[in-house]
């Protein structure tokens, strides 16, 4: 298997502590870029190729939700996903439905729920890249799946 040091990881979060443990917890295993904004982080994906945006809902200036809709824009192949600490269900739930978000987790995140996220969302944009324009993906089914197979496992 690939290693995925060569997967870069974007985490976009307005609380310095919660980047920095991101960062220390993951640079050993993932390329990690951080972006203390969702215009910061829009900057950083004009420079690098990100495979995996991990985000946190509640920011000034920009939600979650609403940076990945500019994500999908921009990068439609770039796997999304929202953390969220508040109870934002509706828009996150319309979200998800619109294929705008892949996955949501919880914070605080938990380290290992973290690690089997990044995997599948990589696994899943191999298997994309490997499709091609042929055949379309239930990407959000597909990531679901592979996440309760690895947590049954």
């Amino acid at each position: 298997m690939e290693t995925l040091k060569t997967v870069t990881v974007l985490y976009v979060d307005d609380e310095i502590h919660n980047l920095n443990s991101f960062k220390a917890t993951f640079r050993k295993e993932f390329n990690v870029l951080i972006a203390g904004s969702a215009i910061e982080a829009l900057e950083i994906m004009k420079k690098n190729l990100v495979q995996i945006v991990i985000t946190d809902q509640r920011m000034p200036g920009m939600t979650g939700v609403d940076f990945l809709i500019r994500v999908l824009e921009k990068y439609p192949e770039v796997m999304r996903v929202l953390l969220t600490g508040f109870s934002d269900l509706t828009a996150v739930a319309d979200a998800l439905s619109k294929g705008q978000v892949h996955y949501r987790m919880e914070k605080p995140w938990d380290e290992e729920q973290i690690r089997v996220v990044i995997n599948a969302a990589y696994e899943i944009s191999l298997l994309r890249a490997k499709r091609g324009q042929e055949q379309s993906i239930d990407v959000a089914g597909e990531l679901e799946f592979i996440l309760r197979q690895n947590l049954l496992s």
